[in-house]
């Protein structure tokens, strides 16, 4: 299938969801994120959700760290769409702000010099191989082919029992994909 249907389809699937259905996906989401391994992680990069698309809550995963693992520096990021690279920033909920795409991006704070150890990954949508689904700008591809760290997907739904058919070169793969159901490995 290929990723222009699947992100219409997916992104209708998500306007669809009642706010009581949403909430327990998120619900979901964590308590999946919460059995992850954390004790070789330092940093971590949690996307920021854009609330309109309905993508996944992950302020609620933040919000879970930073009481559980007060030590992991969490780091997001801002995007530069002329060129579609991405900057990195520590996590400062006071510093956010919504660019004209509606995402939450950090706007003073310095830029975080360290290792990532763990990238959460956005997407609309997942195959068994591990390849997602996302916007089509490249955003984190690219941010993921210059570090080594592990990638792991968070996905509203479950893994799409049709390959992904038009995956390229410069397709980064997924290590790991949380869903509200269950936790993949590759």
């Amino acid at each position: 299938m290929l990723k222009s249907t699947i992100r219409k389809q997916v992104l209708d699937q998500r306007k669809a969801l009642s706010d009581d259905e949403f909430l327990a996906l998120n619900q979901l989401l964590l308590a999946h994120f919460k059995m992850l391994d954390f004790s070789e992680i330092r940093s971590i990069h949690v996307f920021l959700p854009i609330v309109k698309k309905r993508e996944p809550d992950t302020f609620l995963m933040i919000d879970w760290l930073q009481e559980n693992h007060p030590l992991v520096h969490i780091v997001v990021s801002r995007a530069n769409f002329e060129d579609h690279s991405m900057s990195h920033h520590p996590f400062a909920k006071a510093d956010l702000k919504e660019n004209s795409y509606h995402i939450p991006e950090p706007q003073t704070t310095a830029v975080f010099e360290g290792k990532i150890d763990m990238v959460l990954v956005p997407l609309l949508a997942f195959d068994q191989r591990g390849y997602r689904v996302g916007y089509g700008k490249g955003f984190y591809d690219r941010f993921l082919s210059g570090i080594e760290t592990k990638k792991v997907g968070v996905s509203l739904f479950e893994v799409k029992d049709e390959a992904i058919s038009d995956v390229n070169e410069d397709d980064i793969r997924l290590d790991l994909c949380i869903t509200p159901k269950k936790i993949y490995k590759w």
